[in-house]
């Protein structure tokens, strides 16, 4: 019998809703046995987890009365300012991102001699096995670059001749070659969706030892492999602000706990890849440009009256996709500013300026100065909203001409420096499997004899 694969059926259907009707846990049960749902109390805060020396995020202080307030937000990369890397990085015209990978795994500054020879192995990394993108990427393409990011990590372990052992060095070595394959993966990815479900001509050109990781992602993906000394500075720098963000985000955690477990790089990296495809985790970037299209297609945006209108239909859901939110604004844990955000902005007028695209960036800056009063007047909040990261890396994206297809495996790209650094510190530091508590609240029942239910 021929038969959609995808089908849902009557029959499951009919089982989804028994599924749903006997499902009775309900929000207000949470607090009643004092349950912090999502790891995060009432207030916002997470639950200590954990401990690392990888990065912090400094959103509140002390006040003058010894509570805790909002403040300007700060990222620490092992105790460095974030903006301050990033000035000592681009006053000498350096690029960043591999400098910051160094950082990430060592805890150290490299010095120029420990860069060059640290690029150099990224370089000679910087390759896949033979007939890999043949036989793993192009044979099997999907419609989606975050499924092939981790169907091939995942197969990268049949090609590895060590693949289980997890000493500090064996990881370590398996890291770098994943983060130096990781442009490759996602951007060949690419190519090959773009061949086999969009039917445009194939072309895979292979990277250059010289170039940066940001140099390299432009070079290969575009058909004549030509970019500006922006746009690539752009990206790096976008690169550096996504390779890590503390212990506590999803799929950072998610390296902890599965490498708590025991296993293999590939499958903790791919665990990590499978949190970071999640909306609500790395694909906002998308939805922001997608938000600002429909905006530009629904209202006059020089009429900032119009633009307060429109962002308040959002609020409602009668605007965009209807979900209530203004995609781009607001952090779980920043309030008053995402520093990375901060740089992100200055980078995107720049990058507008070269691009034509002024008018662009000056809707953004209008919604990012809106958008918070708005939210505010309409929403009982317990802290304040800002522009987050993702905000102006949309824009960015669509400046750089990058498909949307590759928004979220460029943020992978990036934060698997992060995920590596952490599954080296949870291998050197813990030696326990993560294993939190769940209350039951299902009451015991009596058996029932199949002819008597």
């Amino acid at each position: 019998m021929n038969r959609s694969y995808s089908e849902i059926t009557e029959y499951i259907k009919e089982l989804a809703a028994i599924s749903c009707s006997n499902n009775h846990i309900k929000t207000e049960m949470y607090p009643e046995h004092n349950v912090m749902r999502g790891l995060r109390d009432l207030d916002g805060n997470g639950v200590v987890t954990g401990l690392t020396e990888i990065s912090h995020i400094k959103a509140k202080a002390k006040g003058l009365n010894g509570e805790t307030i909002p403040c300007e937000g700060e990222l620490y990369y092992r105790g460095y300012n974030i903006k301050d890397l990033v000035d000592g990085f681009q006053k000498t015209g350096r690029f960043g991102f591999e400098e910051a990978i160094y950082l990430l795994l060592f805890s150290e500054l490299p010095s120029r001699d420990e860069l060059e020879r640290f690029k150099k192995t990224l370089a000679d990394y910087r390759s896949l096995p033979q007939s890999f993108v043949r036989d793993m990427i192009l044979k099997a393409p999907s419609k989606d670059m975050m499924n092939i990011l981790s169907r091939s990590v995942l197969a990268l372990y049949s090609y590895d001749e060590n693949p289980d052992d997890t000493s500090v060095e064996n990881v370590l070595r398996q890291s770098l070659q994943l983060i130096a394959m990781f442009p490759l993966l996602a951007v060949y990815g690419y190519h090959g969706y773009r061949h086999y479900h969009l039917f445009k001509s194939l072309h895979i050109r292979y990277p250059k030892p010289e170039m940066s990781t940001a140099e390299n992602i432009l070079h290969i993906l575009r058909k004549d492999g030509h970019f500006t000394p922006l746009e690539a500075e752009v990206l790096d720098l976008a690169l550096v602000l996504h390779a890590e963000h503390g212990g506590g985000n999803n799929s950072s955690f998610t390296t902890h706990v599965v490498t708590s477990s025991g296993t293999d790089t590939y499958s903790a990296i791919a665990a990590a890849l499978g949190s970071l495809k999640g909306p609500r985790h790395g694909g906002a970037n998308i939805k922001v440009v997608q938000m600002f299209d429909d905006m530009k297609k629904s209202i006059d945006t020089t009429d900032e009256n119009q633009i307060k209108a429109y962002l308040l239909r959002l609020l409602n859901k009668e605007a965009f996709d209807n979900a209530g939110l203004i995609y781009g604004m607001g952090h779980a844990v920043y309030s008053k500013s995402d520093p990375r955000a901060d740089v992100l902005k200055i980078c995107a007028k720049d990058l507008a300026k070269e691009k034509g695209c002024d008018e662009d960036y000056a809707l953004y800056e209008a919604v990012e100065r809106l958008a918070p009063e708005i939210i505010s007047e309409k929403r009982k909040i317990y802290k304040g909203v800002s522009a987050n990261v993702d905000f102006y890396s949309g824009l960015i994206y669509k400046m750089l001409k990058l498909p949307y297809e590759l928004y979220t495996p460029i943020f992978a790209i990036a934060r698997i420096a992060g995920w590596s650094a952490h599954r080296i510190e949870e291998i050197q530091n813990n030696g326990k499997i993560i294993r939190p508590a769940y209350i039951n609240v299902k009451e015991p029942r009596k058996y029932v004899n199949i002819e008597d239910r």
